[in-house]
């Protein structure tokens, strides 16, 4: 287990998807993932063993509290892509219908950057976001994370379209960072 201030970060185990399939499927936080439509168990464990256990190019976490090793939400690297050292930044706390708060989201999002950086080797992470995700923005900046670009109309939502947003940070400005704080 990674462990950082509050949260540690474990291997998702199948005990945790009827917990994930839940929060997954709330309107409120379904709106910031790609998924478009609600899930069924069946898609959850598709996603569990195709994903999570089969595919080499993604490390998925489930975020839990350190204290109570209760389920708190979800992150990982998707995309990986082990030549070109870089990965998608996932994350989201689906307790209390959070998504992105100011401790477990921060203290697991630390804990990953460290995990990709400094164990792994990694030479950017990135994430695209929608621009109506507020929430995310002011989590990726402070994260030391950089708009780098924007995608016009890529998101149908709410009966308008949305561009998607896109943040990374590099292995040097992580540990610029990290030296400094």
């Amino acid at each position: 287990m990674l462990k950082g201030n509050m949260v540690g970060l474990r291997a998702i185990e199948k005990n945790d998807l009827d917990q994930l399939l839940e929060w997954r499927n709330i309107p409120e936080l379904r709106q910031y993932f790609r998924e478009y439509r609600e899930l069924s168990m069946e898609n959850q464990q598709r996603w569990y063993e195709k994903i999570v256990v089969e595919d080499q190019n993604t490390l998925m976490f489930a975020i839990i509290d350190l204290n109570t090793t209760e389920l708190l939400g979800a992150s990982g690297l998707c995309q990986i892509n082990w030549v070109n050292r870089n990965a998608d930044f996932s994350i989201y706390i689906g307790k209390n219908k959070m998504y992105i708060d100011s401790e477990y989201a921060i203290d697991a999002a630390t804990i990953l950057s460290k995990y990709s950086f400094e164990e792994l080797g990694l030479h950017r992470l990135w994430a695209e976001i929608y621009d109506f995700d507020e929430p995310k923005k002011g989590f990726f900046e402070r994260l030391g994370f950089t708009l780098e670009g924007r995608h016009r109309e890529t998101y149908w939502s709410n009966g308008m379209w949305h561009g998607s947003l896109f943040y990374s940070i590099l292995d040097r400005e992580y540990f610029n960072k990290f030296r400094c704080d």
